[in-house]
């Protein structure tokens, strides 16, 4: 390389000679082609660009045959793991490269995801079928390929995904990060790797799928294993020191694949306490629960249902043509049956999050009273009979309805207010972290100070909860207005910005880092450019079967991985990937402000 270089070049393009005469090469002239993957010994090094802002900033994939780790099987826990101590292993040369004086640009670095206590499918760690080197090296450039016979078989390999910052004007110091360095790092990674704690996370992750299993057939929408630590420190969001285990009530406790906790039944669930008892932390640890968390978190055997939503209200989001009017009944000047808007109330908003969710395939829906519109959940009979005709249909006389209807649970965390008593199946207490149900006590004392059932459930029932819209390719692009350059960027604070789109995510909660934010504007990305309007088009806006095409793109996704999605145009975004839920990207798309509907005149589950 040329010790001037400023681009790399040489690097990227990774030109390979192949002597005349020799296997691979019959011809009498030397021939050419570009390799960019690097070897030391059987593990492989692939260097490519991140993007074009970040020459000096290429992502290494390493590829790590498994029989060196002693690894026998291969599931999204153990590459986990994996990743895990490999980024122990590069911390320690970032301990050496570390100067305060000095940016990362002019020492040099290694770039690892940064990883919080859940377990996800990410484009950083993952398990992956490689073929042999099929070459030995003849100096320099030049190789001599194997004939077919002495070309071994393909390998079961790990592969770590991370980028090395090169430091600018020191091409010394650049060689030994990625020729001196990172052939040490992995002699480390192997020799200190952890093959009991890999056994253990495997063991783990079967308790925990077999604990799925069990979710997915019982009436119980939640598990909860004894000795869990819920709570989480607020600085590191990791497990919090010195905190209460969960202990389910004696007469609560239920023991499922050997192990003891507490479930919570499939239907309307009321979880109360004073302030600071532990009520808000017990429905964070349910909502985490929908994913699998490592070994060591606390929160690694509170499972919950997969399909699992937080509903807040959220003042200010768009609503394109949605059907609120089973909690709306009117709202002047506007029709609720096709109801849009660019800044809606906190009553709309909640509204339209519950609906969004029940179209989008939701089973439990977790709601905090602190975060919702207090006039949508609940009016006590005084105000109503105060009040007379209200529009607004609060939630506490739909929820039973969404049960039996549609089989939706809720959980709800209620600290002011005793309305949603006669609709509960169930009513925990927390007390200092400490759980009892106090179902039995509840329902007496609101049949001594509460108001007849009748008072807070007098709704008339519907029976359409479909949505008749159907999303059209009219801006649905990833291309500004009058732009003929796509747009891409993925903001740390919440924020997709795609095409003439500004997609406001924090009020999705599920979806828990950057990298599955990143992840989400690609998916948009990739569905526009299939489905949406190009600049470049003239046909008529037509009809996209959203449902069909995100699980076409999902089924790929399980072929090929979520690498597929990346593209390196978009230097705004970031390398990592995570891979978020299907219900969690189609709230995405229902945040945005330029796309267009249309009424199907059959109702679904559009």
């Amino acid at each position: 390389m040329d010790e001037k270089t400023k681009g790399w070049k040489e690097m990227y393009e990774g030109r390979v000679m192949v002597p005349p005469n020799t296997p691979g090469n019959a011809t009498e002239f030397p021939v050419f082609y570009n390799d960019t993957t690097y070897w030391y010994n059987d593990i492989s090094f692939s260097i490519e660009l991140t993007n074009k802002l970040l020459l000096d900033r290429p992502t290494v994939l390493c590829m790590i045959p498994v029989n060196h780790l002693g690894i026998e099987t291969y599931g999204i826990a153990v590459a986990d793991d994996c990743y895990r101590q490999w980024k122990r292993c590069l911390g320690v040369f970032n301990d050496e490269l570390y100067n305060r004086n000095k940016p990362p640009e002019e020492t040099g670095w290694y770039y690892t995801v940064s990883l919080g206590g859940e377990i996800l499918v990410r484009n950083t760690a993952y398990f992956e079928m490689r073929a042999p080197k099929d070459y030995s090296n003849a100096g320099g450039n030049s190789v001599i390929h194997f004939t077919p016979e002495k070309t071994g078989e393909a390998s079961m390999c790990l592969c770590l995904r991370f980028q090395v910052q090169l430091p600018s004007r020191n091409q010394k110091k650049a060689i030994k990060l990625l020729a001196d360095h990172l052939p040490h790092a992995v002699e480390s990674f192997l020799k200190d790797f952890d093959r009991v704690r890999s056994q253990k996370v495997e063991e783990l992750a079967q308790k925990q799928k077999s604990l799925r299993e069990w979710l997915a057939k019982s009436e119980y929408c939640v598990f909860i294993a004894n000795g869990s630590i819920l709570p989480r420190d607020s600085g590191t969001g990791a497990c919090k020191e010195n905190a209460v285990p969960f202990q389910a009530p004696h007469d609560q406790e239920i023991e499922v694949c050997g192990i003891r906790g507490m479930g919570i039944k499939r239907g309307v669930t009321v979880i109360t306490g004073g302030g600071y008892s532990g009520k808000s932390t017990i429905l964070n640890a349910i909502s985490s629960g929908i994913y699998d968390h490592i070994l060591g978190d606390g929160r690694e055997l509170c499972i919950a249902d997969p399909l699992a939503v937080q509903i807040s209200a959220e003042d200010g989001r768009c609503i394109n043509s949605l059907d609120i009017s089973p909690f709306i009944s009117e709202i002047p000047g506007e029709s609720t049956r096709n109801f849009s808007t660019q800044c809606a109330s906190g009553s709309t908003s909640q509204a339209a999050n519950i609906l969004e969710a029940v179209s989008s395939g939701a089973r439990l829906m977790l709601i905090d009273e602190d975060r919702s519109a207090a006039n949508f959940m609940m009016k006590d009979a005084m105000m109503k009979k105060l009040i007379g005709k209200d529009p607004i249909i609060p939630y506490t006389e739909r929820v039973n309805e969404i049960f039996r209807s549609l089989g939706i649970s809720t959980i709800l965390i209620i600290g002011g207010n005793g309305e949603y008593i006669p609709a509960a199946d169930a009513v925990y207490l927390i007390d200092r972290f400490r759980i009892f149900d106090v179902t039995k006590q509840a329902k007496e004392l609101y049949a001594q100070y509460g108001k007849n059932a009748e008072d807070s459930c007098g709704a008339a029932l519907t029976d359409d909860w479909g949505q008749s819209r159907v999303l059209t390719s009219e801006a649905f692009s990833p291309y500004p207005e009058f732009a003929k350059t796509e747009k891409l960027a993925v903001s740390d604070i919440g924020y997709i910005f795609i095409g003439r789109e500004k997609i406001d995510t924090s009020h999705i909660y599920e979806i828990i880092c950057h990298e599955q934010r990143t992840a989400v504007g690609f998916f948009i990305r990739l569905l526009e450019n299939r489905n949406g309007e190009s600049p470049f088009s003239q046909s008529a806006p037509k009809a996209i079967d959203l449902h069909n095409e995100i699980d076409l793109l999902y089924r790929e996704i399980e072929e090929k991985g979520i690498d597929m999605i990346y593209s390196g145009f978009f230097p705004e975004c970031g390398r990592f990937l995570a891979l978020p839920r299907k219900i969690d990207l189609l709230a995405a798309i229902y945040r945005m402000r330029c796309t267009k509907y249309e009424n199907d005149p059959v109702r679904g589950n559009k």
